[in-house]
């Protein structure tokens, strides 16, 4: 899928993929579709994390918000970097069109209302891991909807990183493939990264109601 296409064939395409995303999110909790991210765009915006990486421009991550924040890598080891449309950075910004696509399809299908968002390059290095957690903070709820996107191609179980979601009655095991995307509401579902064995990448962040 090329992106920025605003074709019919490209809205259908991205509609049918959103509904996927949705509908299983109503399912299950937990809304997950493959290939979310073309292979493409998943490969250019791979490129940019690492090269940031090499570059040493990523940040530890730390849990909380900038009112109160902590930096405890027993809990959290995985390295961030936020975008930003004024990095003017084609593919970031291809992305950003593409959430912008989805919000407005979320809104008008679901009613939810949400207004912004927030995204970052996450990257967890060989031993890394999350601790279970939940992502909405205590002072602040304008977290509504938690989204990542997967840029890791060729991954196998073997290699770690699953995304640990804690349902009530079960646990759901979910492995980073490339361009894959998982959805879930920020409030209502404590979630871990499990150790990755291997480098491991995506675009984490949320949905807004400010």
């Amino acid at each position: 899928m090329p992106e920025a296409t605003f074709t019919w064939h490209g809205i259908f395409y991205l509609e049918k993929i959103f509904n996927t995303l949705i509908d299983s999110f109503i399912d299950n909790q937990v809304g997950i579709a493959d290939d979310f991210l073309s292979t493409a765009l998943a490969a250019h915006l791979k490129a940019n994390l690492l090269s940031l990486y090499q570059n040493k421009l990523l940040n530890h991550a730390g849990t909380g918000n900038a009112l109160l924040v902590s930096h405890d890598k027993l809990v959290r080891s995985d390295q961030i970097y936020w975008l930003d449309r004024k990095h003017n950075n084609a593919f970031e910004n291809d992305f950003f069109s593409l959430m912008d696509s989805f919000v407005a399809h979320l809104n008008s299908t679901c009613y939810t209302g949400i207004t912004g968002y927030e995204f970052h390059y996450a990257l967890y290095e060989e031993g890394s891991f999350y601790k279970k957690h939940l992502d909405q903070f205590k002072n602040n709820g304008s977290r509504q909807y938690s989204m990542i996107m997967y840029l890791n191609a060729g991954w196998v179980i073997a290699d770690g990183g699953q995304l640990c979601i804690h349902h009530a009655d079960h646990l759901q095991n979910i492995s980073p493939i490339n361009g894959k995307s998982v959805f879930f509401k920020s409030s209502e579902l404590e979630h871990e990264v499990l150790l990755a064995n291997k480098a491991r990448m995506s675009i984490t962040g949320w949905l807004k109601a400010d």
